[in-house]
């Protein structure tokens, strides 16, 4: 991945430390802002489909992948907030799937 990924990544975290603090209840919203982020895209997705019908069609495959985007980064940021390298458990994940995929 772009180094840029990492940097804006551990830049955020160190945004919300300065805001928020980091404490047990700040690295819980930080967790929690997964699910808000998961369900934006699911409801893009459901807006795709036109799944609501009062509504109709109303977001693009670009419009459901920039929301995976956020929640992606999302994570990447609460992990920094655990403290850890996002980058080295992003890798260690990755090696973990390539060697399921090799069995």
């Amino acid at each position: 991945m772009d180094e840029l990924i990492w940097e804006a990544a551990r830049a955020s975290r160190n945004w919300l430390d300065t805001a928020n603090g980091t404490g047990q209840t700040e690295l819980t919203c930080r967790i929690l802002k997964l699910t808000e982020e998961a369900g934006e895209a699911s409801a893009a997705w459901i807006g795709l489909l036109g799944q609501n019908p009062r509504k109709g069609v109303t977001h693009t495959r670009e419009d459901v992948a920039a929301e995976l985007a956020d929640v992606a980064f999302t994570a990447l940021v609460a992990i920094e907030s655990l403290g850890l390298d996002a980058q080295t458990v992003l890798d260690a994940c990755a090696a973990k799937v390539r060697s399921r995929l090799s069995a």
